[in-house]
């Protein structure tokens, strides 16, 4: 048998299905579709992948980490574009294939540079989509923190758009959810742009509380309303108590974003609501802000998705780790949580698996003790890496 001239054939490589591995396996592309899966002696003219982990591209949910491409250093702005590109080949080279990018849909005086930049920088994802300029599939999330005032008129400038995939309802306020410590919360401040001082501190504090009371409640009603009339998912954010994971159920999200607590996560699992945990959380050994352990999660069997959040390269670490961590996770079922299971999440029915029909959004993995190297990048069946 040899490969037809319009298909490129992977061989002589471990080929991760959704539920098992291809220990010698082929994987045949073609109009970038997958066409054919093997096992063994491959067509003749085929990529020889060296013994290397064939899987589905990534699939990353939430990720800020294109404000470290547009605002490199304090008070410096680089161009959009050429953020989203740097952004973009970094994404790529990752092994993530499909992103959605998350910006902040919210000002806030004083507080971070790049809040309020939404609108730019889904513009220039848009030009640079528009150019052919891009390796990954993008598509945006739009971050909304509820007690901003501005932010539903600024979620509504950008609701419309056909790439908007998810919206999370997230409360930053001190005292609860990711920053019930808030000593956290301000070393967390004080390690960004230079730091601040305690009395600036005291002062953004004492407007956060303000603004929760004054309107968080409506603006609440009005971003889910946003969401389900245009039947865009939704995720809930660092939620720690039952209340918060009522207010969940009521919401009819479906997906809870770093989660804090095991008794938050236990009660958003009974529900099913998919749980996303960051990945950095488990290549480190635990959360940054002393929160519950993505490993403790899994353990629990309470983690479905994991997020790179602000290290790309983290998804696959963490994904090849989880195994090592619990050994009821088979390799199989932890790039589930880095592909399928995200791509279910939002509605990407299209990708996120290996399987015939599906699209050819694949990457060569080398592995070598805790740390894999991206060999090769294919999105729809042509190489961007």
């Amino acid at each position: 048998m040899n490969a037809k001239p319009n298909e490129t054939v992977i061989a002589n490589a471990r080929v991760v299905l959704a539920d098992r591995v291809i220990e010698q396996g082929w994987v045949a592309v073609a109009d970038g579709r997958i066409a054919e899966i093997g096992e063994g002696g491959a067509p003749a003219g085929a990529e020889d992948a060296g013994g290397d982990l064939i899987t589905p591209g990534l699939i990353e949910l939430h990720t800020d980490h294109l404000e470290a491409h547009y605002v490199p250093r304090p008070k410096v702005f680089w161009d959009p574009v050429a953020a989203v590109l740097s952004y973009d080949g970094q994404l790529a080279t990752s092994g993530i294939t499909t992103v959605l990018d998350s910006l902040r849909v919210w000002r806030e005086d004083g507080a971070e540079e790049v809040d309020g930049r939404a609108g730019t920088l889904a513009a220039a994802i848009s030009i640079a989509r528009d150019n052919n300029l891009l390796r990954a599939d993008h598509f945006l999330h739009l971050r909304c923190e509820i007690p901003m005032p501005s932010v539903v008129e600024e979620a509504k400038e950008l609701v419309d758009r056909p790439d908007v995939r998810l919206m999370s309802l997230m409360d930053h306020t001190p005292g609860q959810r990711q920053f019930r410590d808030e000593v956290k919360l301000r070393d967390y401040y004080r390690g960004k742009g230079g730091g601040k001082t305690d009395a600036e501190l005291d002062e953004l504090f004492a407007r956060r509380f303000e603004y929760q009371k004054a309107y968080a409640a409506a603006n609440m009603r009005a971003i889910v309303a946003l969401a389900h009339e245009r039947n865009i998912p939704l995720a809930s954010h660092d939620d720690t108590t039952e209340e918060n994971v009522a207010d969940a159920l009521r919401d009819r999200v479906a997906v809870a974003e770093f989660p804090t607590t095991l008794e938050a996560a236990r009660g958003l699992h009974r529900a099913g609501i998919d749980i996303l945990m960051g990945a950095p959380n488990v290549v480190r050994g635990g959360s940054h802000s002393g929160n519950i352990a993505a490993v403790d999660l899994a353990r629990e069997g309470l983690l479905d998705i994991l997020s790179s959040d602000y290290i790309p390269s983290s998804l696959l670490m963490a994904a090849l780790q989880l195994p090592e961590h619990v050994p009821a996770i088979d390799l199989p079922a932890a790039i589930r949580t880095v592909t399928k299971a995200p791509a279910d999440a939002v509605g990407l029915s299209d990708r996120g698996e290996i399987a015939v029909g599906k699209r050819a959004d694949l990457i060569r993995v080398h592995v070598t003790g805790r740390v894999p190297a991206v060999r090769s990048v294919w999105r729809e069946g042509s190489r961007v890496a």
